[in-house]
């Protein structure tokens, strides 16, 4: 959130510099959140996605304007799956379907996957692996995941908004607004997330007939006590993530178990 001294500091800035572009972007985001938390949050109402923070950014000069979101940043295993996703024009605000997939039991987001993705122009998901989150570190897992989503789009995206606080997006694209909670109000955010869920949900069935001992049909590789159990029992998969700190208080009796793969 943009403060006053922000915006009093730039305030001299011309058209040209990138300080008055990014003083711009901060007062859209200001103006639209000031009237949701005066106008639904106030009554209550639990927001529903839109096209308004999009179309208030293409009104600021932004072209394509695409939504980001992430899926599997706290999983025990599997990938980190990032998806960037760009809603249809001509896509009426009373037919748009996606919501914060969290909102959604497994098998609505399933049903809703087709609809979700016909309703975008373009979409496309990034795929960071368990050994690249290993050997990265999240947060550059998180940019690298961001970066194959919004390239793998084949257009020029002009703004960015993204779900949480961290900028993971910059400098890939000329604008980034961080959104907490974005997933509830945007509405190219929103198709984001259930596009990532549902593509990290599959992946995750796949590797459940790879590696069965671990329950990933039902965790999708989140902590959980089945989870926990296969790993005191069986030790990690070849798509767990060994060099996270939480694999430290497992309660392995050995460094064998808990950090190479049962072959």
């Amino acid at each position: 959130m943009f403060r006053s001294a922000d915006v009093g500091r730039f305030a001299g800035c011309d058209s040209g510099d990138p300080r008055s572009r990014t003083v711009r972007t901060g007062l859209v985001a200001c103006r639209f959140h000031r009237r949701w938390s005066t106008g639904n949050r106030a009554r209550g109402v639990k927001a529903v996605p839109s096209l308004e923070f999009e179309n208030e950014l293409r009104a600021d000069g932004a072209g394509v304007v695409a939504g980001v979101d992430e899926v599997g940043k706290g999983a025990w295993a599997g990938p980190l799956v990032v998806c960037a996703a760009v809603i249809r024009s001509d896509v009426a605000p009373d037919v748009l379907v996606a919501r914060d997939s969290k909102t959604f039991a497994e098998k609505k987001r399933e049903l809703l996957f087709d609809t979700v993705a016909a309703q975008c122009s373009h979409w496309a998901l990034g795929v960071v692996t368990a050994d690249e989150c290993d050997r990265l570190g999240m947060s550059n897992a998180q940019r690298l995941a961001a970066k194959r989503a919004v390239m793998g789009l084949g257009v020029r995206v002009d703004a960015v908004i993204a779900d949480g606080k961290w900028d993971f997006v910059s400098p890939l694209v000329p604008r980034v607004v961080m959104r907490v909670k974005a997933d509830s109000s945007s509405a190219s955010v929103a198709a984001a997330s259930v596009l990532a869920k549902v593509s990290r949900d599959r992946m995750m069935r796949e590797f459940a007939v790879e590696h069965p001992h671990w329950n990933f049909e039902g965790n999708k590789g989140y902590p959980c006590p089945k989870h926990r159990d296969g790993l005191r029992a069986h030790g990690t998969s070849p798509i767990h993530r060994v060099s996270w700190a939480f694999m430290d208080n497992l309660g392995l009796t050995t460094p064998k178990t808990l950090f190479e793969p049962n072959l």
